[in-house]
This record gives structure tokens, sequence and C-alpha cells, in this order.
């Protein structure tokens, strides 16, 4: 998977210089502090190479390659070490959530259940010092919801005067990051402005999470409780941190005061299968309730975790992963229906084929092209073909299908573009081999393990539908439309831009 600017040389822009690192290679790790023989201050500085995603080149600038620089063990160690200081106003609430992709590796990596392995890695970051645990499927119910609505608007709405297909899924922020900074207006504005489940994740975290939960002021100290809860002995304690999943309106109790978190007192970290995943943390846009706050401050890849795992010694019980709803927890894993990611292209599929056709589409069959992976998904009624969705994964299938673009020799109604080759579970932050490259077997492994996870559609969730009337004031909502879509910044290309016929 290589564009006509990568090399094995590492992008200078990505990388960091001595002076860069100090803040945070000075930070020690909880191993070295409380005497582990865990050995976390080896863990190697993340390396992105050219080759490794399509956000390459003119696409990232030098000042988002020292931000880039700074995601990494040692900030998520720094955050983690500056909770056990006295100095308690420095504290913060630490979140990580996990992308259901990255379960597969951990599960072939330690040769479990996706179920024992869910539960290990939570259990291994409570036992760091993380707070709370989230996944990000929640998250991924949202941005495919909003994806569905938009397609059928699109599809309505598309007309000789009114352009509005094919529609371009914009989950894969390597893929988005190269439509706005090298193809320009004429393919962004195909993109889905559905925002991606790690961007949803963010303003769930820093907006509804933060929101549920009350600080109490008390000196320099804080405490972090229930909202309208008189139990206050009933509280778990974390170091100088009292913390509780709900909480919410301001109160008062022996002269102190009460108020909700503020996004700036978390520190929430993404697990990712992918190093553009920590592109797409640096991206701005999110709500003006998170002004001044990342939704996602930091992003670990599937494999920097685990070399954090195998290199500490740290004493682990398993734990089952949180949930944005009070003390309930998620019992088992679920997945969405897509071979490799979240699915977008099944989930649409079917809601397209019921809201246009009424048609009812259970089984969604796909027919590989030219190669594994372009496939297409097609709807026939009365023997024409009615909707004519593709996948599109890897840069040597994006550029085919910028070139039919381009043609005008493109009859997809909606394409899932992924940067990476094999889709999500092929992210160069989880299967690749020490030398750098993919490790095929992995891939095999975690393709299995993945397809065997219980599929669940997100028009099931009671708690979805309970966020949209209790967070976002409803399903179509101007607040729903500011919190879960975005619009995208695109250089106009020139003679080089693309002149696409329809």
């Amino acid at each position: 998977m290589k564009c006509e600017h990568c090399t094995r040389k590492e992008c200078s822009k990505k990388t960091k210089t001595d002076d860069q690192e100090n803040v945070s290679a000075d930070a020690p790790s909880p191993a070295q502090e409380n005497g582990e023989k865990g050995e976390f201050h080896k863990l190697a500085d993340a390396r992105i190479f050219l080759s490794d995603c399509l956000a390459c080149d003119s696409c990232v600038t030098a000042e988002e390659g020292v931000q880039l620089s700074q995601q990494n063990a040692k900030d998520f160690f720094r955050v983690l070490n500056l909770n056990k200081k006295c100095d308690t106003s420095k504290h913060k609430v630490l979140v990580v959530s996990v992308c259901p992709q990255s379960l597969p590796y951990f599960a072939a990596k330690f040769n479990v259940s996706v179920t024992d392995a869910s539960r290990r890695l939570c259990g291994f970051l409570k036992s760091l010092g993380v707070h709370y645990v989230f996944d990000t499927r929640i998250a991924a119910d949202f941005s495919i919801l909003e994806s569905q609505k938009e397609f059928v608007r699109r599809y309505r709405q598309h007309s000789e005067e009114e352009r509005t297909l094919p529609m371009l899924t914009s989950a894969c922020p390597g893929w988005v990051r190269y439509a706005e900074r090298v193809l320009g207006r004429p393919v962004t504005a195909h993109l889905c402005t559905a925002k991606s489940p790690q961007q949803v994740m963010g303003s769930l975290v820093k907006d509804y999470f933060a929101r549920q939960q009350v600080q109490e002021e008390m000196g320099s100290a804080f405490l972090v409780l229930p909202r309208g809860s008189t139990d206050w002995g009933a509280l778990q304690m974390f170091g100088s941190t009292t913390l509780s999943p709900k909480g919410g309106s301001r109160q008062t109790r022996m002269g102190c005061w009460c108020s909700n978190l503020s996004p700036e007192k978390i520190f929430h970290v993404i697990v990712a299968p992918c190093y553009d995943k920590k592109l797409e943390a640096l991206q701005e846009g999110f709500p003006p309730a998170l002004y001044g706050s990342r939704g996602a401050d930091c992003v670990l890849t599937s494999g920097e975790i685990a070399q954090i795992m195998e290199q500490g010694d740290l004493s682990v019980k398993d734990a089952a992963v949180d949930t944005l709803f009070g003390d309930l927890k998620e019992d088992k894993v679920m997945r969405h229906d897509g071979a490799s990611s979240d699915g977008h292209l099944a989930h649409i599929f079917r809601h397209a084929a019921k809201e246009l056709f009424n048609e009812d589409v259970e089984e969604v069959t796909y027919r590989a092209l030219r190669n594994k992976d372009f496939q297409e998904v097609t709807l026939e009624k009365n023997g024409e073909v009615v909707l004519r969705f593709a996948a599109a994964y890897g840069f040597r299938n994006i550029q085919n299908m910028i070139l039919k673009l381009k043609k005008g020799k493109f009859p997809y109604h909606f394409v899932e573009v992924l940067a990476c080759a094999g889709g999500c579970l092929n992210g160069r932050g989880q299967a690749q081999t020490p030398d750098g490259h993919a490790d095929k077997a992995l891939l095999r492994q975690m393709e299995g393990i993945y397809a065997d996870i219980p599929v669940r559609r997100p028009e099931s969730s009671a708690h979805v539908q309970e966020l949209y009337q209790e967070w976002l004031e409803g399903i179509n909502s101007p607040k729903a439309r500011e919190v879960l879509h975005t619009t995208y910044q695109s250089q106009e290309r020139g003679a080089h831009g693309l002149d696409i016929k329809w």
C-alpha cells in the first residue's frame, strides 16, 4: 500500500527531535515508581512510515508532526504519574476507549477468546490507574445511523442538476485527509458528513460523560460524585480522586460546591488499530461545549498497548468494560456487520433497501471484482439494479476509484473507503511483523476471530435511542446535527484537479 511519495524512509514531519521528547521522556513510568519488574521505560517510540498510511507528504504539516510525536506511551504515563502526585489540581479522570477492531489482535496475541481479551485488557488498564474503559461500538452506532439517513436523503435528492452521489464513507481518517489535502472539492463534496466513530466517542466522553459527573471542589482537591447522590460513602476511591459513573447538577454539602466535571479534567485515550487515528485526534471542530478540549487527547495503537502489557509485570485482575450508563457493564463483546470494519456498507445497504424500495435484506452478499479488496453489493428489483454499493480498501483501489470518477465511469451509489488493504483489522498499528511487513498469518487469525463475534445492528440499541433524546434533544435536532456531523476542508485543485462527469 504505497503512493508515489512512499519509501521505507521515515517521514521527517512525523518524527520527533530529542528536544521535543524531553517533557514526556523524563516522566517515570508506573513500573519505575512502584518498583515493578516491568520495564516500561524501554518502550520504543512509535514511528510512522510513509507506507503506513495515506496521510503522507503534504498531508501533514510540521506543526501536526510535532503534535503527532507527542501521542505516545510516555504521554499516557505522564498523566498516570501526575495522578499519583500530591498536587490534585493536576489530576485527570483517565478514560480509555477501545476500537472493536483492536480486540481480535489482543485475542490472537495472547491466545484467548475475544471476551477474555477484552476483560484482560480492561483489567490491565485499570491496574495501571485508568478509571474507565469503554468500547467505541456505541459511537459507531451513531456514525452508522447518521450515515444511513444521509444516504437516503442524498439518493432522493440526486439529479442532473444536483449531483449528490456517490456517497463516500468518512470513517477512515487516512482516506479523509488524503481527500481533503490531495483530491480537493470534487471528491470531498461526496464524503458523508457523519462524524467517524472516534470523533463521536470524543464528544460522548468529553460532553455527555463529563456532564454526568459532578466535581466537588474542596480546596485544591476534587471528588467526582453521582448526580443527585446522597450516598457519599459508597464511592470508589482512587488515590485522592473519588469516582462514580453518574453525576451532574450543581449542589452543596458541608460548605463545598459541586459542578459538572470540566472536559479539561478528562484525559481521553483511544486504542486503535492504525496510526492515522493519531492524526484524526488533532482535528478540531468539536461542539462549543468542548471548546478548548479535544475529544481524544492521545491515541495509542494496539501494538503500543500490547508492548506495554508484555513489558509490565503487574498483578492484573480481569474486569468488565464500563458503559456510559451508571454501573452497567458490557457483559459481552459485540460488533457491527463488517468483515473487517465497522460495517457502514452492510448497515446502510439494508437500510436503503428498506427505506427506498421496501425490500428486506437479511444477508448482504459481496462479490469480489478485480481483487479481494474491491467488492460490490447490488440490489435488483424487477430485473433492474436499483442499488449498487462497493467496498474499496487500500490505496491501489482508491486510485482506481478516483480515475473512474474522473472519467465519469463510476456506477456506484455508495462506497465504503478504507486506506488499509484488508480493512481496519490490517491497520499497521497491529497487523505487522517486527520488520515492518504485513503479518498475513496474524491477519487471517484476526479475521476468523472477528467473524465469530456476534453482530448487533445499531437500530436495536435502546441506549442509543436514549442518548438521542437525553443528550442530543431529539433524533433530527439542531444539536444532533452539530454534534454528529462535520464539514471538510479541501484545497481547490487547479489543472490537476478532477473534472468529474456524472
